[in-house]
């Protein structure tokens, strides 16, 4: 073995030394992306993966480098980019990708992105119609 496959199976090891840690954490992030339109907070996750919440909280960010809450959000605005280029308005999207209200919905994703989602929107379908045009 040389000195190279030594290092990274030693910090492997110390990073991901628990496979049963690591097991919860990827059920964790499996059930975030098949169920992210759906009320979703630390009580829930952690009874889903049978781990303590606050057990699960620092698993996740030690994994990922963000909470549970954190990758749920980045999820939601990433679906929602892609619901909003298809020409969907913005209340329908906020709620389809999980949302509360159009208003959070709106200051979070300019926010995350720069654009209001309604500036987003326009951006995404002129760009399409650009192309139609070459």
């Amino acid at each position: 073995m040389t000195d190279y496959l030594k290092e990274i199976t030693r910090i492997k090891e110390s990073c991901y030394s628990n496979q049963g840690q690591l097991n919860s954490v990827i059920a964790t992030r499996g059930f975030i992306e098949a169920n992210f339109q759906d009320e979703l907070n630390l009580n829930v996750l952690s009874e889903v993966c049978f781990v303590s919440r606050f057990h699960l909280l620092r698993l996740f960010k030690r994994y990922y480098g963000q909470t549970p809450k954190q990758y749920l959000t980045s999820k939601r605005i990433k679906q929602a980019k892609k619901i909003l280029r298809q020409g969907t308005n913005i209340s329908e999207t906020c709620f389809e990708v999980g949302f509360d209200s159009p208003s959070s919905f709106s200051t979070l994703f300019k926010s995350r992105n720069g654009l209001s989602p309604t500036e987003f929107q326009k951006r995404a379908i002129f760009a399409k119609s650009d192309y139609f045009f070459f």
